[in-house]
């Protein structure tokens, strides 16, 4: 059997040296494995597979677990920016190393950008050897991001069916009172995060709106707001090349037809400017007060 195969039959990114010695190992054989660069001593007594998630292997070196933001994008949960490892340790950990250097002691010049959490957690026995478990990392994105991207990975964390819905009380229940207002928006409809942060946008700026609506001979819409103006939020991953762009000039015909206004929105904009995004759909509801629109 090969290094490969254990990890991959046993389901391990991580491996201790007691179960990698308990299937067969010896002391050499992993040295020899280390030195050739067949395994990663991540640190004393875990090793890895080479080409294991960096986020990983800086978790494991510190002697922690992905928390927050990292343990949520390795579950597949959108997340604003998982660039930075986000790191659990035990409130007793000490003698911390660098996440990138085994050897070194972790001090303020080698952190490289690792976001350090303390903290009990609610689902201790969740997650794996390596992350905390999802309900857990929620709640340290709640506290930890801006309010629209925390919510964000709730919904979309409900609409993936990863984590469920009688997980949310005990959630909030981890929660200060200042972030309670963010439990009755939730809403797994969302069918991703950019879907969230737009409607977190649209019910600040006030406006009455609906999310995922049928219209006849159009389809399902992203949001209709003030029942008159569809907005879509485009990203990327479905709407490049020329297909996908002749297909949503079809669609909006289909709504200019049947007298809506339509607004497709880039994920920049959506993400990184909400002012943007209020500005533009305001600019489009005072336009269409100039005339009369009667949808049946």
């Amino acid at each position: 059997m090969t290094w490969t195969d254990y990890f991959r039959e046993n389901d391990v990114r991580i491996a201790e040296t007691k179960a990698l010695v308990a299937g067969g190992a010896s002391w050499r054989a992993l040295q020899a494995a280390t030195e050739g660069g067949s395994l990663i001593r991540v640190r004393r007594g875990h090793y890895a597979l080479p080409g294991v998630d960096p986020h990983i292997l800086a978790a494991v070196r510190l002697g922690g677990r992905l928390a927050c933001v990292s343990a949520a994008a390795h579950a597949g949960v959108f997340v604003l920016d998982s660039t930075f490892t986000h790191v659990l340790l035990v409130p007793t950990a000490s003698r911390l190393r660098a996440p990138h250097d085994r050897h070194q002691l972790l001090s303020a010049h080698n952190r490289d950008g690792v976001e350090l959490h303390w903290g009990e957690l609610i689902e201790p026995e969740s997650g794996s050897e390596y992350s905390i478990g999802l309900a857990d990392a929620l709640v340290q994105i709640v506290r930890c991001q801006e309010p629209r991207f925390a919510l964000a990975s709730l919904d979309n964390a409900l609409h993936q069916r990863l984590i469920k819905p009688k997980a949310i009380p005990a959630i909030f229940a981890a929660l200060p009172e200042g972030v309670q207002y963010l439990r009755p928006l939730i809403d797994s409809r969302s069918e991703s995060g950019q879907e969230t942060v737009l409607r977190f946008i649209v019910k600040n700026a006030g406006f009455d709106f609906e999310i995922q609506v049928t219209i006849d001979g159009v389809g399902r819409v992203d949001m209709l707001i003030e029942g008159c103006l569809v907005v879509e939020a485009d990203s990327r991953k479905f709407h490049e090349g020329w297909d996908a762009q002749a297909r949503d000039r079809a669609r909006d015909c289909e709504l200019a037809m049947r007298g809506y206004l339509s607004l497709r929105l880039l994920y920049r904009d959506i993400i990184h400017h909400p002012e943007r995004v209020t500005a533009a759909i305001s600019g489009l509801l005072a336009a269409s007060r100039h005339y009369l629109t009667v949808i049946h």
